[in-house]
């Protein structure tokens, strides 16, 4: 046998054994799903959370030959319906919804009952919700440079609500007061009703909120003035408002982003499997139409792009958290 014969035969034999391999990849990934699937949102239904996920599941069923069942497991800022993840059956068949805030916030709290980075993994991200930035008929300010200027001429004197303690519009709030150096009185609320309910009634100067249907009402009808949002880009609704990178403080243009997360173990051809099939679903313009009409950004991309993402935020909102001496409610 020539040497160039025994090449030809060992790399035969890789190829060959690389195939074998792979087999059970494959195969596992053309067999699933062999019966339904379950998503655990890991918030209210009627919100933004629970109205992708269940647009997802209604598209995803005939795309994938099972039924795809949606379970609301709220409460504690979706750490709850995270947990119930994290210790699911990792057979491929359980899923979660949620923003990322329950891997990236809640446990440089202390608040996590599971390790976001040994007991779930990414499988595609879905939305990001922007964050608005809004002046409520207490604030004379007419943009967001005046609002700077006044909290910086009255130190303390400017007040801004946000859902509660390290949430998202929080840590946009610190990031604001350390870029622009301004010294802003924090209103912390238990959840968004409230809050929304005392800025229609001036009872605070700001607040930072998600986009949403209601929110967007509140500016249309001006109730609420929007002063800048935290978004990729300015939003189709309000193409006058900057976003805060705009105005100089890319560190605090924050969007919630929402996605797909499985329990850690979970095949990777299935996870490579529904991230394929939901990043068709986001460039379906109907399923896009949908998302942006609740003033959402559709995102997708890889699952190794979403646990980076998930990973560099994690690592920011520490560095936050900390220089603030952000403590959980």
């Amino acid at each position: 046998m020539t040497s160039l014969t025994r090449f030809i035969t060992r790399r035969a034999s890789l190829v060959a054994a690389a195939a074998l391999a792979l087999t059970p990849a494959l195969t596992q990934a053309q067999s699933w799903p062999a019966k339904p699937i379950k998503i655990t949102v890991a918030y209210p239904p009627g919100g933004v959370a629970d109205s992708v996920a269940r647009l997802l599941a209604d598209r995803l069923a005939p795309v994938l030959g099972q039924s795809v069942l949606v379970d609301n497991k709220a409460g504690a800022s979706g750490t709850i319906g995270m947990d119930a993840v994290a210790k699911a059956p990792p057979d491929g068949y359980s899923f979660g919804f949620s923003a990322i805030s329950p891997l990236v916030l809640n446990p440089h709290l202390g608040k996590s009952p599971f390790d976001p980075a040994k007991d779930i993994v990414p499988v595609v991200s879905v939305i990001a919700s922007p964050v608005l930035l809004l002046g409520t008929s207490a604030l004379p300010a007419r943009d967001f440079k005046e609002l700077v200027a006044a909290a910086k001429a009255r130190p303390g004197a400017v007040r801004w609500a946000t859902s509660g303690p390290a949430s998202l519009g929080h840590i946009v709030l610190e990031q604001v007061k350390s870029g622009a150096g301004a010294d802003i009185t924090h209103v912390p609320y238990k959840g968004g009703g409230q809050q929304i309910n005392d800025a229609l009634g001036g009872q605070f100067e700001v607040l930072s909120v998600n986009a949403g249907p209601a929110v967007m009402g509140h500016i249309k009808s001006g109730k609420l003035k929007p002063l800048a949002v935290g978004a990729p880009g300015r939003l189709e609704e309000l193409p006058a408002v900057p976003t805060l990178a705009e105005l100089g403080l890319p560190a605090a243009n924050l969007a919630s982003v929402f996605g797909l997360f499985a329990p850690a173990g979970t095949p990777p051809a299935v996870i490579e499997r529904l991230n394929t099939e939901v990043n068709k679903l986001l460039k379906d313009k109907d399923v896009r139409q949908k998302i942006e009409a609740a003033d959402n950004v559709p995102t997708g991309g890889s699952a190794a792009d979403f646990a980076r993402f998930i990973a560099a935020e994690s690592a920011s909102n520490a560095r936050i958290i900390k220089a603030a001496s952000i403590k959980a409610d």
